[in-house]
């Protein structure tokens, strides 16, 4: 008997798929029967798309909307009897529905329910004002301007709400500064890219509505005021006097430590196969294999470079965040002097025959190929970048960093970038975890930080 009843759920949702207008609008009016508002509103608005002049189906969205309607006004009048600002969101969500229903029906509002409406949205606006000025007066400037704001998501201009939440954003506006990394080596130009690429990840990403109140600053404001011994070696002092004359209260200090390389070398010489099909002398397609010597050459270079940040209050100095990872990425050139004929598809590390009859041989080739060239990369693919080049194989570096950053499969090259390339690679995006932190502080005050003084405010 199961079996017999259980395929007609799934049934019934195909034929209702496919279903008419008519047809939603008669099921929507079952369900509305049956106390199933909401499905009998998603029958009656589907039909209502299919053929917005269809009466019936206006006629079931308008009842289902209603029903709906007044449902939800009865579970906010409950509600607010002990959560009245969860109650009120409630009735925000109800507006919502109600302006959304209007291409499909009209969704009444009785007097006294627009009377109950408005005195739950003026008591939550009342209440996040409040705790807005009461916010402001503890030096809480960020949770001052979130409850200025509630309060008027609930009641448009209300009281002062609005002058009180410009008041509120400027003092918890928190300016951040990204100076030039310290490096290990010296190399002036390193820290000076790697802090420019952190700060412009930082500036895309730190925007609303993930940070409300978290602002990256440019360059400009910063190197314009460094010596050139600073742009080498900046120490934390002077890192903090430069932030503080740039109007920054937060600044990202650090440096790059040692970094470490690795190079291997990996020859791919053998025997690859090219398909060529015929035609015999009576007529029929034959397929042959033709031998191709090949030689491939792959140089890949790992390079590990050290990165330590701090997030320092320019106010006080005090450290807000510190991180010391670790930075790695590998680079892999391929290089090959043979130039394929025809049609590239028609190439193989080896043929159907072999691979049938030898498959320990095909294995044998497949893994000294992955050796090489790496897991993903195919013949095919380096055949086509052997074909598409136009380079003499040399590293160009405005060319070619942007791949490398990217972490490309392979680049068709002969010589591998230099190692501080690569470390500028992986150190280029190692910004992510400062924007956790960053993000993790962006809605926290000042003085629930430990950080206010007296004077904050008068800022």
């Amino acid at each position: 008997m199961l079996r017999r009843i259980a395929p007609a759920v799934p049934v019934l949702l195909i034929v209702l798929g496919c279903a008419g207008p008519s047809k939603l609008a008669e099921k929507s009016e079952e369900m509305l029967a049956g106390g199933q508002n909401g499905r009998a509103w998603n029958l009656a608005i589907r039909a209502l798309d299919k053929d917005p002049g269809n009466a019936r189906a206006r006629a079931a969205a308008s009842a289902a909307g209603n029903a709906m309607a007044r449902e939800w006004e009865n579970r906010v009048s409950v509600l607010a009897q002990s959560d009245s600002l969860a109650a009120a969101e409630q009735v925000l969500e109800l507006n919502s529905f109600r302006v959304g229903a209007v291409r499909y029906a009209a969704i009444t509002v009785s007097p006294e329910w627009s009377r109950a409406e408005q005195a739950i949205r003026q008591s939550a606006a009342r209440t996040h004002y409040q705790r807005g000025v009461a916010d402001a007066s503890s030096r809480r400037p960020k949770r001052a301007y979130l409850h200025f704001a509630d309060a008027q998501r609930f009641v448009a201009d209300y009281r002062d709400a609005s002058r009180l939440a410009d008041k509120a954003y400027q003092k918890a506006l928190t300016r951040v500064v990204v100076v030039p990394f310290s490096t290990a080596s010296g190399n002036a130009s390193m820290g000076r890219d790697v802090a420019a690429e952190w700060r412009d990840g930082l500036a895309q990403r730190l925007a609303p509505p993930d940070a409300y109140f978290t602002r990256v600053l440019g360059s400009a404001e910063i190197e314009g005021q460094m010596t050139v011994s600073q742009l080498g070696r900046l120490s934390r002092e002077d890192a903090l006097s430069l932030a503080r004359k740039a109007g920054a209260e937060r600044v990202v200090w650090g440096s790059i430590g040692g970094v470490d390389s690795r190079t291997s070398l990996h020859l791919f010489t053998d025997v690859v196969v090219r398909r060529i099909v015929e035609k015999d002398a009576e007529g029929h397609q034959v397929t042959r294999w033709v031998d191709v010597p090949i030689e491939v050459l792959s140089r890949v270079r790992t390079v590990t470079a050290n990165v330590d940040y701090e997030v320092i209050a320019t106010r006080g100095g005090g450290t807000l965040a510190h991180q010391r990872a670790p930075r790695s990425t590998s680079a892999r050139v391929v290089w090959t002097t043979y130039t394929p004929e025809g049609d590239l598809g028609a190439y193989a590390l080896v043929s159907e025959v072999v691979r049938s009859a030898h498959p320990e041989r095909a294995k044998q080739v497949e893994t000294r190929w992955k050796e090489t060239c790496g897991d993903n990369t195919t013949l095919l693919q380096v055949l086509e970048a052997r074909r598409s080049s136009r380079s003499s194989g040399r590293y160009d570096r405005d060319a070619l960093l942007p791949r490398f950053i990217a972490g490309a499969a392979f680049v068709f090259l002969q010589e591998l970038p230099p190692v501080e390339d690569l470390a500028f690679a992986a150190l280029s995006g190692g910004w992510h975890p400062l924007c956790d932190d960053l993000l993790r502080l962006d809605g926290v005050d000042d003085v629930d930080l430990g950080m206010a003084a007296a004077g904050d405010a008068q800022r």
